[in-house]
């Protein structure tokens, strides 16, 4: 019987995402490998929108409703993380006034001197915060749903048929709203706003 568990477990480890979200309706103690798998990821991208003081907590509620919802899992995608972002997408949503709140608090911030201690850190602090600024001023004027494509695509680096997957809209959606959110970017922007965000944003 023991042994039986552990060939089990084993094999678990070796399966799709898909498989085991399917294995996960009969032996829910398994759905704890796709938490594993895709929780860091989900955990980065929510501290970029909203913040790391609230992330472990949102982070939770995307699996736990993951769990919830996994009977209707499509096993057509072999892989669950554009499905977790859908659902973390969606729990941003839930949260707009904190994610602006949030963009306005990383605008305010002003290295000090003690963080930056020689001349040539110091150039660098201060050109990075400038683009933090219109960069986060920028995001905060796009819609909701251009900007949830936006940063899907640039800090998570779905395809555009991932976020289709994600947030449930047609590719051709994806790529519209995607070009609606760089055009604006770029009015504020000398290089590519996806390469920019990227950039400026590479540690959270």
């Amino acid at each position: 019987m023991n042994r039986s568990r552990q060939v089990g477990a084993a094999d678990v480890g070796t399966m799709t995402d898909a498989a085991i979200i399917k294995r996960s309706v009969q032996d829910p103690e398994s759905f704890a490998l796709i938490f594993d798998r895709h929780a860091p990821h989900i955990h980065r991208y929510l501290v970029r929108r909203l913040g790391a003081g609230i992330a472990d907590d949102l982070v939770a509620e995307t699996f736990l409703a993951a769990f919830r919802r996994r009977k209707r899992f499509d096993p057509a995608y072999p892989e669950a993380r554009p499905w977790l972002y859908g659902i973390a997408t969606n729990i941003v949503s839930q949260r707009r006034r904190e994610e602006e709140r949030e963009y306005r608090l990383r605008q305010a911030y002003v290295p000090t001197t003690s963080e930056a201690s020689h001349a040539d850190r110091v150039v660098t602090v201060v050109t990075a915060q400038s683009l933090r600024q219109t960069l986060f001023d920028a995001l905060a004027k796009l819609s909701a749903r251009d900007r949830d494509v936006l940063l899907l695509i640039a800090w998570e680096e779905l395809t555009y048929d991932q976020v289709a997957a994600a947030l449930s809209i047609p590719v051709g959606t994806v790529r519209s709203r995607l070009n609606r959110a760089r055009k604006l970017l770029r009015e504020n922007l000398s290089s590519d706003p996806t390469n920019a965000i990227e950039e400026t944003l590479s540690n959270g």
